[in-house]
């Protein structure tokens, strides 16, 4: 299965399910700013026992339906814990597909009360370093690599060297994307979108933070997926936020109504947009992952779905409370 058909056959088979990803930014390193997430995770985050969890919830995710997996070079060990179960899945998981991100380099040293976790940087000299880190590991299984979180201010958006670099990846068959964050995505997707080599556009991938509390970058995503990019939405927990409603919350109302979770209506949410080929689970745990699995049954009425709607936060104020989240 080729990167850009996962969502098209999910539109066209009874397996909406499909347009479901999972993101392994919980499970590569012992640390993230999830809320709660001290009850998700083993108590001893060794690398043994982190390894064990993150195979555990790769194998629910495949077993549920789930094809498009999304790593990083600063998630830990997030690769390399894809690559080994890549090799120990039966016949290496031939439909899997794999997406990574350089632009960040891992720093915390396996340590959750790290004083910094990772490094952003979108040099050349960084993404020749990190697509070979990331070829070691998971070699011609890499179907999309993506600059990690693109502002209007990246130099990534104007380094021509750079994007004659990832030109010279596309023509190798790698998809290449971007992912962006924080309160102007709207302005970085627009002009990563402009950006061409040779007269084609540079990229055909756009991955979003976008729930129910920050849905600003949506019309731009929009422009994205007419535009013949494949449209990926990562937080769309808020970090957790949305796992849990207080009882009598709107959120929480809506679940009741539904017969499901609260986690399951904010994922549902996003699934319900044409233009959200995929929507990524960020499940720390088996079970997290098949309770955000219920998304793809569940229809939201368009009362619902509106009266969600204004959940949604101004984005600067969201972007502040996500720069407050404690690594835990």
């Amino acid at each position: 299965m080729s990167f850009a058909r996962i969502a098209a056959e999910a539109a066209l088979t009874a397996t909406p399910v499909r347009r479901l990803g999972l993101g392994l930014a919980a499970v590569g390193r012992p640390g993230y700013i999830n809320l709660g997430r001290a009850a998700d995770l083993p108590a001893e985050r060794t690398v043994a026992a982190m390894r064990e969890r993150a195979h555990e919830v790769l194998d629910a995710a495949y077993d549920s339906g789930v094809r498009y997996f999304d790593a990083a070079r600063s998630y830990g060990r997030s690769e390399e814990f894809l690559a080994e179960w890549l090799q120990a899945r039966p016949g290496g998981a031939p439909d899997a597909v794999i997406g990574s991100k350089w632009g960040y380099t891992y720093t915390a040293g396996w340590r959750a009360d790290a004083e910094v976790h990772e490094v952003k940087d979108h040099s050349v000299a960084t993404y020749d370093r990190q697509l070979t880190e990331t070829r070691a590991l998971l070699g011609k299984r890499l179907d999309l690599y993506q600059i990690h979180s693109v502002t209007p201010d990246s130099p990534a958006l104007t380094d021509r060297a750079l994007h004659d670099r990832l030109a010279d990846l596309a023509a190798e068959g790698v998809k290449i994307g971007f992912s962006t964050s924080g309160p102007a995505q709207a302005d970085a997707i627009r002009t990563a979108l402009a950006i061409t080599v040779d007269g084609l556009p540079l990229f055909s991938s756009v991955q979003s933070t976008c729930n129910l509390l920050e849905p600003s970058a949506g019309p731009a995503l929009a422009e994205a997926h007419d535009a013949g990019c494949t449209v990926i939405i990562k937080e769309g927990m808020a970090n957790g936020r949305l796992a849990h409603a207080a009882p009598g919350s709107l959120l929480a109302q809506v679940a009741a109504e539904a017969g499901t979770t609260p986690d399951a209506i904010a994922l549902a949410a996003l699934l319900r947009h044409p233009w959200a080929d995929l929507v990524l689970s960020g499940a720390a745990s088996a079970a997290q992952l098949a309770g955000n699995a219920q998304a793809a049954a569940v229809r939201l009425s368009d009362e619902q779905f509106a009266g969600l709607a204004t959940l949604a936060e101004p984005a600067g104020a969201y972007w502040s409370h996500r720069a407050e989240l404690p690594w835990n």
